[in-house]
């Protein structure tokens, strides 16, 4: 077998949940599903937001979050056509939620490493 296939094997593809409060309904928050932020994941990001490891911004994690959030079942939840409705967000809740989504990062240049 392969070295990329054992990796591949290895993976860890587990889903974890943010909860948003805001987004709810009937006092129950929206759950957001992501897997980790992968090397692809960036490196799509980075193609249209130059720099977005040094330079986060709001465009792209709200790009992010078009990206990486799903609904229970696997679904994604937004689309490009819901980018006009979350860039109209709090900026402090649109960086809550990419902050969440980067939370098993150890640092920025830990993930440049991988």
């Amino acid at each position: 077998m392969s070295i990329a296939k054992r990796i591949a094997e290895k993976q860890n593809r587990q889903r974890r949940t943010i909860s948003v409060p805001e987004w709810g309904e009937d006092g129950t928050p929206l759950l957001i599903y992501v897997s980790d932020v992968t090397a692809g994941d960036l490196d799509k990001l980075q193609r249209k937001h130059k720099d977005f490891i040094n330079n986060m911004t709001i465009a792209g994690m709200v790009d992010l979050l078009i990206l990486k959030a799903e609904d229970a079942d696997g679904n994604r939840m937004f689309s490009l056509e819901d980018k006009f409705t979350l860039m109209g967000e709090p900026v402090n809740l649109i960086g809550d939620i990419a902050g969440k989504m980067f939370s098993d990062i150890a640092s920025v240049e830990d993930q440049e490493k991988n």
